[in-house]
C-alpha cells in the first residue's frame, strides 16, 4: 500500500479522535469520508500485502455463522472488538447492518467487528484497546448526585480515616486531581502519590472523570467554550463536584482549602478551574498544561500544544484569566513540566507562568532561581515574602506528571504510562507549597552557568532557598 496516502489518511483523522462530543460540527459527508478512509485503507493494505489474508477478511466480515471461528480467522492488523464498540461509535461503517455482503456494510459477527488494529493509536479507551480497564480503582468511591451535570462527567472521591477508623474533627483539605488524556481517575490516583499523601497527611481526595462519548482520549475538554466557561459543561460539572463534597459533613472539608491539579489536558483543565471559579481554590497545580484562553476549539487546541504556541504578553494572558470570573482573589500556583516534552510544547510553561504573575499582580523577576533535585526551580515572591508562584522545570523528562518512587519521606508514586520516574515527586512538593505538609528536606543549591537548557529565565542572583 502507498505508505503516504496512509500517512495523509492519519494526518487527517487523528484531529477528528480528539472529541466525539462535538462531531457535529463537521458535516456528515466529511465525516463519512473520514470513516471509510479508516477502514479502506488497512483493508487494502491486507489485500496487496497478503492475498490468502484477503481471503480470510472476506470470511470474518461475511456474518456467516461460524461457530469454529478460530484466532487465524483474524487477519494480521486487525483486532476484533466488542460489539460495544458500536455504543461509542455507532457511524463506523462495521456497526452499519444491511443486506449486502460486503466487507463494509456486513453486520457484527457474533457480537464482534473486525478493525485495524491502528484503531487503537485513536481511541485507545474503547474494548478491546483499553485493555478491559476498570473505572475505578479499590481505594475510591463513586461520587453521584452532584448536580445537573451539564458536562456529563463521572466523579470519583477519596477520604481515609483516622487510625480509630473515623473521621478527623479538624476540617481537612480538598485536592481536585484531574488526569490526562487516555488516562481515568484510577490510573491517577495511588500511580501519582496523591492517595499516598492523603493517607499521611488526613486530607481528601476528588476525582473528575472524563466519558469516552464526551472525548474518544478521555481528555477533558479544556479547549471548548462549552466548557471551558464559568458556568458552563465541564467546568460547572467539576465545580458542582466539589459543592456536593463541601455540603458533605461526614467529609468534614475545609472550603477555605481547597486545591487543584492535573496533568497535561487535566493540567489544561487545572487551569480553566483556576480562572474560573478562583474563589474557590487556595492553591492549583498545572502539570504540562495550557494557559487559559490559549484555545477556543480543537483546531486552536492543537496551535497552542505544538511547535509555536501562542505567544501573548503577561498583561495579556492576565486578562483573560481576569474576564473569566468577576473575582479579586486567586489562587497560588505552582507549574510544572518536563524539558524534554513533546506533547505539550514546553515554551506553554512559560507562557503560564508570565500569565498567573500578572494576574497576582508579581514581578517577572524570580525571587529565587535554584536547582533542586532533578528540576530548575522558579519562585515568585509578593512584597511581603510569600511565594505566590512556583515553577518546575524537570530537567529530561518526557509528557507526564513527576514522580519519584522510594519509602523516603518526599518520595511517592508508582510508574505508569505518563506518569515518569524523574527524581522528584511532584505531589508531595505541590503539597507542601499550598502548606498541607510541613517537613524538612534538603536545600536547594544554586546552578551554575549553563544548568537545565530549557528556561525562560536568566538565572536571578538570590540566595538559595526553597521557597515554599
Amino acid at each position: 500500500m502507498n505508505t503516504t496516502l496512509m500517512n495523509t489518511a492519519l494526518s487527517w483523522t487523528l484531529p477528528w479522535s480528539i472529541t466525539l462530543r462535538h462531531h457535529q460540527t463537521l458535516s456528515r459527508r466529511f465525516k463519512n469520508l473520514l470513516l471509510i478512509l479508516l477502514l479502506v485503507l488497512p483493508l487494502l493494505a491486507v489485500a496487496q500485502s497478503s492475498p490468502q489474508n484477503g481471503t480470510q477478511n472476506n470470511d470474518a466480515l461475511s456474518g456467516t455463522p461460524n461457530n469454529g471461528l478460530q484466532a487465524q480467522a483474524v487477519p494480521s492488523g486487525f483486532i476484533l472488538a466488542d460489539k460495544q464498540v458500536c455504543v461509542f461509535l455507532p457511524e463506523l461503517p462495521p456497526c452499519q447492518t444491511s443486506s449486502s455482503s460486503t466487507p463494509l456494510s456486513s453486520p457484527p459477527l457474533f457480537g464482534k467487528v473486525l478493525i485495524p488494529d491502528f484503531w487503537c493509536s485513536f481511541f485507545p479507551n474503547i474494548p478491546p484497546c483499553d485493555g478491559g480497564k476498570p473505572d475505578v480503582g479499590g481505594p475510591l468511591q463513586r461520587l453521584t448526585g452532584f448536580g445537573s451535570n451539564p458536562g456529563n462527567l463521572d466523579a470519583f472521591k477519596y477520604a481515609p480515616s483516622d487510625s480509630s477508623g473515623t473521621s478527623s474533627s479538624s476540617p481537612r483539605p480538598l485536592v481536585v486531581a484531574l488526569h490526562g488524556c487516555v488516562q481515568t481517575a484510577s490510573s491517577y490516583d495511588d500511580e501519582t502519590g496523591w492517595v499516598q499523601l492523603a493517607d499521611k497527611y488526613h486530607f481528601a481526595m476528588l476525582f473528575p472523570q472524563q466519558k469516552k462519548e464526551n472525548n474518544a482520549n478521555n481528555c477533558f475538554n479544556w479547549f471548548e467554550l462549552n466548557d471551558n466557561q464559568r458556568d458552563r459543561g465541564e467546568a460547572l460539572s467539576i465545580k458542582q463536584m466539589i459543592n456536593t463534597m463541601l455540603a458533605d459533613t461526614s467529609l468534614n472539608i475545609d472550603r477555605k482549602r481547597v486545591y487543584v491539579t492535573g496533568l497535561s489536558g487535566g493540567g489544561a483543565m487545572t487551569a480553566v478551574m483556576m480562572a474560573t471559579y478562583p474563589e474557590t481554590f487556595a492553591g492549583g497545580a498545572p502539570i504540562a498544561g495550557i494557559p487559559y484562553g490559549c484555545a477556543a476549539n480543537m483546531i486552536s487546541a492543537f496551535g497552542c500544544m505544538g511547535k509555536n504556541p501562542t505567544d501573548l504578553s503577561p498583561a495579556e494572558w492576565g486578562t483573560r484569566v481576569r474576564s473569566a470570573s468577576s473575582s479579586s482573589t486567586f489562587p497560588r500556583v505552582s507549574i510544572w513540566q518536563g524539558t524534554s516534552d513533546e506533547v505539550v510544547n514546553p515554551v506553554n510553561e512559560r507562557e503560564m507562568i508570565e500569565q498567573w504573575t500578572n494576574v497576582l499582580g508579581l514581578s517577572q523577576t524570580p525571587n529565587v532561581d535554584d536547582t533542586f533535585k532533578t528540576t530548575r526551580h522558579l519562585v515568585f515572591q509578593d512584597s511581603t515574602g510569600r511565594p505566590m508562584v512556583e515553577a518546575y522545570f524537570v530537567n529530561g523528562m518526557k509528557h507526564g506528571t513527576p514522580i519519584d518512587p522510594g519509602p523516603g519521606e518526599d518520595q511517592c508514586g508508582k510508574p505508569a504510562d505518563y506518569i515518569l520516574a524523574a527524581g522528584i515527586c511532584s505531589s508531595f512538593y505541590i503539597s507542601k507549597f499550598w502548606g498541607l505538609i510541613s517537613v524538612v528536606t534538603s536545600p536547594p543549591t544554586v546552578p551554575s552557568s549553563g544548568d537545565l537548557m530549557m528556561s525562560p529565565f536568566a538565572p536571578a542572583s538570590t540566595s538559595p532557598g526553597s521557597g515554599n
